[in-house]
């Protein structure tokens, strides 16, 4: 199947969850994320807010800054690359490019996000065997991915039936370590550090 296709399926799976099941299957993979040692460990932590049908992060946000981890997130740029700001409460962010909610503190640039100590990204589906990710298709997250370093966690939120057996992929496609669902956390990409 080829990557419109699969977005294609996979956004159509994602509009028939009932609201409360999305909600329900978010809340649990925020508590399997914050149980992580290396989740509670983590000083800075690259993340994004969801919108629409994907996995609610908001929830996750909010618990990472009130623990004391600073938390940024992507504010997109006009050439579709990802400059970083620091997430300070709910009250900090503001409409952004496509109407997406962006914090309204100074941009740190995009070489930011090598500092991060984990890193969480959005995906419609991930390959269990090799960590792929499949985006939306702009290629924000492939170009933020590149700049992660080789052991930090990188981690995709999916819902059930996201993380797939084959993912169609492209030479500039960047694997993930790590796929949450609401089942759980699952290592992927066994030949990452």
């Amino acid at each position: 199947m080829d990557k419109l296709k699969l977005r294609s399926t996979i956004e159509a799976a994602r509009a028939s969850i009932p609201e409360e099941e999305r909600h329900a299957a978010s809340v649990q993979i925020r508590e399997s994320l914050l149980d992580q040692p290396w989740v509670q460990m983590a000083g800075l932590v690259a993340c994004y807010w969801s919108i629409g049908t994907e996995p609610a992060t908001h929830g996750l946000v909010f618990a990472l800054w009130k623990h004391g981890t600073t938390v940024i997130l992507p504010v997109l740029r006009d050439d579709d690359d990802l400059d970083w700001a620091v997430y300070d409460g709910p009250d900090t962010l503001a409409p952004g490019r496509f109407g997406i909610m962006e914090p309204v503190d100074t941009r740190r640039g995009v070489d930011t996000i090598r500092t991060a100590a984990l890193v969480i990204v959005p995906a419609l589906a991930v390959d269990r065997s090799t960590g792929i990710r499949l985006g939306r298709g702009g290629g924000s997250y492939d170009r933020a991915l590149a700049r992660v370093g080789p052991n930090v966690p990188t981690v995709a939120l999916l819902h059930e039936g996201e993380l797939l057996d084959g993912v169609p992929a492209e030479p500039h496609d960047l694997p993930v370590r790590y796929a949450a669902t609401p089942g759980g956390i699952v290592r992927t990409a066994p030949h990452l550090p």
